[in-house]
């Protein structure tokens, strides 16, 4: 199994998977169909299927293109909002493409329709693959946009969580940087959390995909999934694990806004360290 990693938009990821044997390919959250498409002539494969983590435009809106350029394309997801959804899929249920195995795990919070994808392939001593959209990022996860605290937890921490910890994370986005800047925030001991951000400084740097992760790494500085430790639950004064998200998921929102503020600031000053900014030439 080989994923490729296709950058677009501002920062969303669309992948596509190739049974290296059959060369079937499957796509996962079709944003830019005509960059999808320029990898799979590049690779040489028949593109089958696409497969929606969740309805979001910037996930979603290249499907109904896509389907009109290959009659025949199978669109799957969990929600009837899709656009261009040819079947709905349940909570459980388990794909085949040629060697590659696809379980489809309902994981609502982001939206309540949201699905993410665990694969793995016979006989293969490469680990499982999850491709888990905007419900669990690198160091973060998406915002709950519908459902519950409850919910979102499940999903993350049971569902999730409970996978094997050699899995490797695919996100919906690049949002690596500054959701380690919040997890410091969190946890300005944890070392994981210190190491991991430096390493995501230099990708930001020379402007390289920080995915994957893997689930084990996550369990090390995600504070999302870290809602049972002790400095987690002092940081947010909650000990029961659905209301220690919540209280996360309120404290992100606000570094994230106080961050929208200081950015061109920081921008501003990134450009008078490089030069960039000079007095006006003497005349």
């Amino acid at each position: 199994m080989k994923v490729k990693v296709i950058p677009v938009l501002e920062d969303n990821y669309m992948y596509l998977v190739i049974e290296e044997h059959t060369r079937e390919a499957v796509a996962v959250d079709v944003a830019v169909p005509k960059r999808l498409l320029e990898v799979v002539a590049r690779e040489g494969v028949s593109l089958t299927t696409v497969l929606t983590t969740h309805h979001h435009w910037d996930h979603a809106r290249g499907n109904s293109e896509l389907a009109r350029l290959r009659p025949g394309l199978a669109v799957l997801g969990a929600d009837e909002r899709i656009c261009a959804l040819t079947r709905r899929l349940a909570h459980g249920e388990e794909l085949r493409f040629g060697a590659i195995h696809v379980r489809c795990l309902l994981t609502p919070g982001h939206t309540s329709g949201h699905m993410s994808y665990f694969l793995w392939e016979d006989e293969c001593q490469d680990p499982p693959t999850l491709f888990s959209g905007d419900v669990l990022s690198v160091a973060g996860c998406g915002s709950r946009l519908e459902g519950t605290a409850q919910q979102m937890y499940q999903s993350l921490v049971e569902t999730l969580g409970n996978l094997p910890p050699e899995t490797k994370v695919f996100c919906g986005h690049e949002h690596t940087l500054s959701n380690l800047e919040f997890a410091q925030k969190v946890e300005p001991c944890n070392d994981h959390v210190r190491t991991k951000l430096s390493w995501a400084q230099k990708r930001d740097e020379d402007d390289v995909p920080t995915v994957p992760s893997t689930l084990g790494e996550e369990l090390l500085y995600n504070p999302f999934l870290r809602v049972a430790e002790e400095p987690v639950r002092q940081f947010t004064g909650r000990t029961v694990p659905a209301e220690v998200l919540e209280a996360l998921c309120s404290e992100r929102a606000s570094f994230e806004q106080v961050a929208k503020v200081l950015q061109p600031q920081a921008r501003a000053l990134l450009a008078l360290q490089r030069g960039l900014l000079g007095s006006p030439q003497q005349k």
